[in-house]
């Protein structure tokens, strides 16, 4: 169910989407439409195709029906090299060098727009020093990566996603490993992103309590009715109540948050 109705032309546009892998669908029926300057999360349980979706999202595999767009344009149209300055993601799988530095890391944002010899132009150097200023990552950028704490490393992941000035940024379950105050430090700081520069931020979460204070849009997973919208308006919906089944935790909408039936 589309809660919160998109408009025709939204900067990213989903429409009746199917997912999975080959003649496997995992979910269908997927719609949504996002603006610049929205922190969005995608919530379901484990095998729901979170991560499948966000990986639909950036092309990185095919949908299976439906449409999927990018300023109005199929993202199957887009060129590799096109799509990259569009859409930065960070998944799950560990980066290729932890020999790398921070800022050599953060550097590989900008490979869409060097050319074939991957040479930095003043305004690529520019870009990365000012990302690494924003990100608060000045007394790191000399350090190598396999030297940072998880929270560290995930802050330079998201830093060199900024780096890429994509109007996209999709994120899959960058809290993972995390404790609690990194969790909240990783996801704030993905809201300010969001806000401050106008980019559309996506992320996959098994933090939903989080993702209800913190978002302005979110994706619900359940394999039936596939909500979207504002966390308010999942709330009045009744929609997180069908995450779970009844008999083992209830969902209190007055505090958005979960409690276990004992």
């Amino acid at each position: 169910m589309v809660v919160g109705l998109h408009k025709k032309h939204s900067t990213l546009s989903v429409t009746n989407l199917s997912i999975g892998y080959g003649e496997k669908t995992i979910s269908k029926n997927i719609n949504f439409g996002l603006e610049p300057g929205e922190l969005t999360a995608i919530v379901g349980i484990n095998g729901i195709g979170k991560s499948t979706l966000l990986r639909t999202l950036g092309n990185a595999q095919p949908h299976l029906e439906g449409c999927l767009a990018v300023k109005g344009k199929p993202v199957a149209a887009y060129s590799p090299q096109d799509l990259s300055s569009e859409i930065s993601m960070v998944l799950t799988e560990p980066i290729a060098s932890k020999n790398l530095s921070v800022i050599e890391l953060v550097a590989l944002g900008r490979q869409p727009y060097t050319n074939w010899l991957g040479t930095l132009t003043a305004t690529d150097k520019q870009k990365i020093k000012e990302t690494i200023k924003s990100l608060g990552l000045e007394e790191l950028q000399h350090k190598k990566c396999y030297e940072l704490s998880d929270g560290q490393l995930q802050r330079v992941m998201i830093a060199r996603a900024l780096t890429q000035d994509t109007s996209i940024i999709l994120l899959d379950e960058p809290t993972t490993h995390l404790d609690l105050y990194h969790k909240i430090q990783i996801l704030k700081l993905l809201r300010s992103i969001a806000h401050t520069t106008k980019k559309i931020v996506i992320f996959t979460t098994h933090e939903i309590e989080m993702a209800i204070q913190l978002c302005d849009k979110m994706v619900l997973l359940d394999g039936k009715e596939n909500y979207f919208g504002q966390p308010c308006e999942l709330i009045e919906q009744k929609a997180f109540e069908s995450l779970f089944p009844s008999d083992t935790v209830s969902f209190e909408p007055k505090t958005g948050s979960f409690r276990i039936k004992k």
